[in-house]
């Protein structure tokens, strides 16, 4: 049923992404997919790599780690920006057919009231493409 997964990856914060990444490895092996990790960044050095080059390099080598866990082909796309955090959605967006994925899967906060102000990515990723969109959020074994 699906081809390509698109999975937007923040490499400072994979702990945070853990969840979605191991639904992403379970559908890639269901489905036989291939993996394709985007990650976006800046000019500007950060905790992750001083450079663009540096980040890539830094996402090639995450993506064959995760191609370990699940077994499937993998791909990246390092997207650089001006500024990340005011043009994530629509760099994601445009990704996603650039990538030709049929499904993304990421990783998104529970519901809260500053959402009517301020959407969450993935809500306004979902509904700016014709790929489908898997949301994952975080889990709490506490609360079980």
């Amino acid at each position: 049923m699906f081809q390509k997964i698109m999975v937007p990856v923040d490499l400072a914060h994979l702990d945070v992404i853990e969840p979605a990444l191991e639904k992403v490895a379970d559908l890639a092996r269901h489905y036989d997919a291939e993996v394709c990790y985007v990650g976006v960044t800046s000019n500007a050095p950060s905790s992750v790599a001083r450079t663009p080059q540096e980040y890539a390099q830094k996402l090639e080598a995450f993506a064959k780690e995760r191609a370990e866990v699940h077994g499937q082909p993998v791909s990246t796309k390092t997207i650089n920006s001006p500024d990340v955090i005011a043009d994530l959605d629509d760099i994601l967006i445009k990704a996603i057919d650039e990538v030709g994925a049929d499904l993304v899967v990421m990783p998104t906060h529970p519901p809260k009231h500053l959402d009517v102000i301020i959407p969450s990515h993935g809500g306004k990723v979902a509904s700016h493409t014709k790929a489908s969109v898997f949301l994952v959020r975080p889990f709490d074994n506490k609360s079980k």
